[in-house]
């Protein structure tokens, strides 16, 4: 599985982690999460060390169609309620631009055909 960036924001929305946060349980600097997040590419163990630390911290990547990301049951139980009101929708609302992404694709592809 490779960590997408919008894959990133999405783990650190649910957790309610911030860049500085993920950058130290990742051992990395905070502008690499910075970067990383905006697009840019970095060297695999660069990201794996994110991808570590998330799921560390109790996310589960979910690829396939449509990549997401969710919390495991320990990672939720200790969050609930943990997370601000504005994190969860800023979650929600990347994970719609994702599907809407993965849909654009999709019908790029069917009219190809």
């Amino acid at each position: 599985m490779i960590l997408s960036p919008i894959q990133c924001r999405m783990a650190r929305a649910a957790l309610g982690m911030g860049v500085r946060e993920l950058a130290a349980a990742a051992k990395v600097s905070v502008d690499t999460v910075a970067r990383f997040e905006r697009g840019d590419e970095l060297k695999e163990r660069t990201v794996d060390a994110l991808q570590r630390a998330l799921e560390t911290a109790g996310i589960e990547f979910t690829n396939g169609e449509h990549p997401g990301v969710r919390l495991n049951r320990a990672a939720a139980a200790r969050s609930a309620g943990a997370v601000p009101q504005h994190k969860r929708l800023m979650v929600a609302r990347i994970a719609r631009k994702v599907v809407a992404g993965s849909q654009t694709a999709a019908d790029a592809s069917e009219k190809k055909r």
